[in-house]
């Protein structure tokens, strides 16, 4: 009886971590967009490559998979859908099909990363949002916050970074997007 006990509790509190999980992500996306409509800076960010550089020229394949804690296909460029540029997505072996970098998913690590004039701009209005509850993080960039969902945002100098990693079947991890964004921030 007490087999049955544990099993059925280790089954539920999976099922639980996993619906809490799909929430946040199912969820962000679209309280990103509607948050995007409202809270655009008066100017257009730039989503131009320049110098060979983008979300995924910061991070690689194998910081990405260390991130997840599984291998990930290599980085594919979309539409960020707060921040106003690219995001760099690595999409984990349990990522739901069909994938699609504009938005975010399960089991993937997500790097945008804005360049210029605009990327503060694009961290406080993304920080200012309804639904992010903003948690000052320190000792990373000029400022970070963590968003209360899946996500940490750091601003340094011109450079607005946003890093989300959403394992398959366990919640976000704000210390492995914290290790992630400590190796990405020398490179900006």
């Amino acid at each position: 009886m007490r087999r049955v006990i544990a099993a059925a509790a280790i089954v539920a509190t999976s099922i639980l971590g996993v619906a809490v999980v799909a929430s946040v992500v199912m969820s962000t996306p679209a309280a990103a967009a509607k948050h995007k409509a409202k809270a655009k800076p008066k100017h257009k960010a730039s989503v131009k490559v320049t110098a060979n550089f983008n979300s995924c020229s910061v991070i690689t394949q194998a910081e990405a998979a260390s991130a997840i804690g599984s291998s990930v296909t290599p980085g594919v460029l979309g539409n960020a859908t707060v921040e106003g540029g690219l995001a760099c997505v690595f999409y984990g072996p349990s990522a739901p099909t069909p994938r699609t970098p504009n938005v975010g998913q399960l089991d993937s690590v997500r790097v945008v990363v804005v360049k210029g004039s605009d990327a503060l701009s694009w961290y406080n209005a993304y920080k200012s949002s309804p639904e992010v509850h903003a948690e000052p993080i320190t000792g990373y960039g000029d400022q970070a916050y963590y968003d209360g969902y899946a996500s940490l945002s750091v601003l340094k100098g011109d450079y607005y970074l946003r890093v989300a990693v959403v394992p398959a079947g366990a919640p976000p991890s704000l210390s492995v997007e914290e290790q992630l964004a400590a190796a990405i921030l020398p490179k900006l």
